[in-house]
């Protein structure tokens, strides 16, 4: 399978006045096309920050990004980030949100399509709903079929779920594994939750703490839907946590 994102030798520092301060101290991974990676790590590591480089938001000072063999010089059209802060427009309907990215004439027609991907995510019959009318799990719903509507390669996800109540939680991931098996996409998600990686991922990388580099990496080669409760997953919860110190 080939690699759909190559990260070489990536560094970043930060300046506060005349001192520097190291964030993100030589990473490099790859991410094959269709691949699920998640990355976790102790806060404040430089997770988001790395993030943004992957996702084209920031820039390196050492390193480079690759997507499909190209150089990233800026955000790529082939990718698209669903964050934890959430970025749906208040004074926009849900059907108007899934529209607002469709740019140019080359969608067919747009209402139709922004539908069927509000019905997706289990949104039908809300499309007329603003999001002041809608609980925190819809709103991140509506925040995935954005994503989803514009057809993006591959999705870069910060804590996508991290707001959200435990069972609201558990359910996005669900919705989230049953999307993906209907819309192949590269995923790579950054997370602060050791199970919520082992339920989603195919590989969970664990980053060291500032500066931060990769310190291990585990293969996931349980097929879903997974049971967080079986031994194998067990085990490898706990040699995740041992990595992170707990």
């Amino acid at each position: 399978m080939a690699d759909k994102i190559v990260v070489s030798g990536v560094k970043k520092h930060f300046r506060s006045g005349k001192q520097s301060l190291p964030v993100v101290g030589g990473v490099s991974l790859s991410v094959a096309d269709g691949e699920f990676v998640a990355i976790v790590g102790p806060s404040g590591c430089g997770k988001s920050t790395l993030m943004k480089i992957v996702s084209g938001f920031e820039r390196a000072d050492e390193g480079q990004v690759l997507i499909d063999g190209v150089p990233l010089l800026r955000p790529s059209p082939k990718g698209i980030v669903i964050s934890q802060h959430g970025s749906v427009f208040p004074w926009l309907t849900v059907q108007e949100n899934l529209m607002f990215g469709l740019n140019g004439d080359g969608h067919g027609d747009k209402a139709a399509l922004a539908d069927h991907y509000a019905a997706m995510v289990g949104l039908k019959g809300f499309e007329n709903s603003y999001p002041r009318e809608l609980s925190g799990g819809m709103l991140k719903r509506v925040e995935i079929a954005r994503a989803l509507v514009v057809k993006p390669e591959i999705l870069y996800m910060d804590e996508p779920f991290s707001a959200l109540d435990a069972l609201m939680n558990l359910r996005m991931r669900t919705e989230l594994l049953r999307i993906l098996q209907e819309e192949r996409h590269t995923v790579l998600l950054i997370t602060h939750d050791v199970e919520e990686a082992l339920y989603l991922a195919d590989r969970i990388i664990v980053l060291s703490p500032r500066p931060t580099v990769i310190q291990a990496s585990f293969a996931v080669p349980q097929s879903h839907p997974r049971k967080l409760s079986s031994p194998e997953l067990q085990t490898l919860k706990d040699a995740i946590l041992a990595e992170l110190g707990l």
